[in-house]
């Protein structure tokens, strides 16, 4: 009994450094809703600024640019989700069919090394291959292509690059959820359709993909609470005013709005306005992976 209370205080111990940071920067930093409603001035501080309700809200919808950003948000946000779960299966059912264990391995640390390269450095790497006498263009030009594309700076083609290059950086280390799920496939369903005188292909469609089909539903339903994160560190490494009107989010709007322009007040408005609608989707998602998936966190 004396150990076990030793081990628990040790154990508690342990905990106290990352429960302090926890509270210094996620719980204190809650006063901070108050900006959401007051016409914020630095100098009187949170409780000395003057009350304005839900004025900053409404300011903030009446905004000619407020439902393009919104709409901005969520189509990069959602066509990241799609395209990067796409890539991430198939990248998963080919590697799987791969014989040799030390070349998978090699291919899927190369593929999911990008993951943890930030987007300071990858957004560089990208801008440079996509620039007007860039590795990409140059290419193009060689395949016949007659005046070189602005990527980064054509209002149609900058959500496309968005989501292109987040699922080329993230589907590796995506995939290695889907390659679980194909380990724990039962091996006997192979021989038995083996047997049945099934191919490499039918084995795919009729073993492979019905057994981690579970597995893709429930991340897809997960991933309903980052519906509105489409990437601040990709998009503000990466935009310029000349896309504002199709690569402008919710994320960079709130940095120049609250940050740049010092409206503070209105920033937080907005800023609270996505926490609460994430905070509604990811409930909605963990309650529909728990019904249908049998996933629970507690």
């Amino acid at each position: 009994m004396h150990r076990h209370r030793k081990n628990q205080l040790h154990y508690n111990l342990m905990l106290m450094p990352g429960a302090l940071m926890v509270f210094l920067f996620n719980t204190i930093t809650w006063l901070g809703i108050l900006l959401a409603f007051q016409d914020f001035i630095p100098s009187r501080g949170w409780f000395g600024s003057p009350w304005v309700g839900l004025d900053n809200f409404r300011i903030f919808f009446d905004m000619p640019d407020s439902f393009e950003i919104i709409k901005n948000t969520v189509v990069i946000a959602v066509g990241k989700i799609v395209i990067t779960t796409i890539f991430a299966i198939v990248f998963a059912l080919l590697l799987h069919e791969i014989p040799g264990g030390r070349l998978k391995k090699t291919i899927q640390t190369a593929v999911y090394l990008p993951h943890f390269i930030s987007w300071v450095i990858f957004a560089t790497v990208i801008r440079s291959m996509l620039n007007i006498d860039g590795v990409v263009n140059k290419l193009l030009m060689m395949l016949g292509l007659k005046e070189p594309i602005l990527f980064l700076g054509t209002m149609s083609i900058f959500p496309i690059v968005m989501i292109l290059t987040e699922a080329m950086k993230e589907f590796g280390f995506s995939a290695i959820i889907y390659l679980a799920a194909i380990t724990n496939i039962d091996p006997g369903l192979y021989e038995a359709s083996a047997i049945d005188g099934a191919g490499r292909m039918r084995k795919l469609l009729h073993v492979t993909l019905p057994g981690i089909l579970p597995i893709i539903i429930l991340m897809a339903t997960l991933s309903l609470g980052n519906v509105l994160n489409a990437g601040f560190d990709q998009i503000f490494n990466m935009y310029s005013p000349s896309v504002y009107s199709t690569g402008d989010i919710i994320d960079t709007y709130v940095y120049r709005l609250g940050i740049v322009n010092f409206n503070y007040g209105i920033g937080s408005a907005v800023g609270l306005f996505k926490s609460v609608i994430s905070l509604m989707l990811m409930s909605l998602a963990y309650f529909l992976a728990a019904k249908f998936g049998d996933y629970k966190i507690f």
